[in-house]
């Protein structure tokens, strides 16, 4: 209990910065974003590589956004179109998607941010893996800007249907991506 109201008490007196996501005071961002799975499996796989397992599917993400806060944190609302691609038919999952995300940049430090991202998805076919149509996907990222109006991040991210369905063995990736704003 302590731990929750220090930290609702540091959200709640953190001071409103520019937001690292996006570029002085551009209101648009248009990113793509490349990731190669790192193997099936619950929310504790995608944190950690020693879990990893790197599976034969990859996926493109392009990704158009807005900046927004939440909890007077900077944030970003974004609009996803997936491919996802697998190398071999019995163990990978081909699949597109369309989704929904929002992200959050918990620390941003010497131009350096870290944050986290949540939003459901919705593709054109069960599979194997993960049998509903209706996922979530979470996002746990590392940016800096490169260059003027292009950031860079490396994440790690995570496709799951919650248990709706009895099988769900979840999808993970690892990844990099570029976001250009303006």
């Amino acid at each position: 209990m302590k731990k929750t109201i220090l930290l609702l008490t540091i959200i709640s007196t953190t001071p409103i910065y520019a937001n690292p996501l996006f570029y002085s005071d551009t209101k648009n961002s248009l990113g793509i974003y490349l990731s190669q799975s790192s193997g099936f499996g619950d929310l504790g796989h995608l944190i950690s590589p020693f879990e990893w397992n790197i599976s034969p599917m990859s996926n493109i993400m392009l990704q158009y956004s807005q900046p927004i806060k939440i909890l007077r944190l900077p944030a970003r609302i974004n609009l996803h179109l997936l491919q996802n691609i697998a190398y071999c038919s019995t163990s990978g999952a081909s699949f597109s998607a369309v989704g929904i995300s929002w992200d959050i940049a918990l620390f941003n430090w010497c131009d350096w941010y870290f944050g986290i991202g949540i939003g459901p998805y919705m593709r054109d076919s069960g599979d194997q893996y993960v049998q509903s149509r209706l996922v979530f996907g979470e996002k746990v990222f590392i940016g800096t800007q490169i260059a003027k109006h292009l950031n860079a991040e490396i994440f790690t991210l995570h496709f799951s249907n919650g248990d709706f369905t009895d099988t769900n063995r979840g999808i993970n990736y690892i990844g990099f991506g570029l976001n250009y704003s303006f």
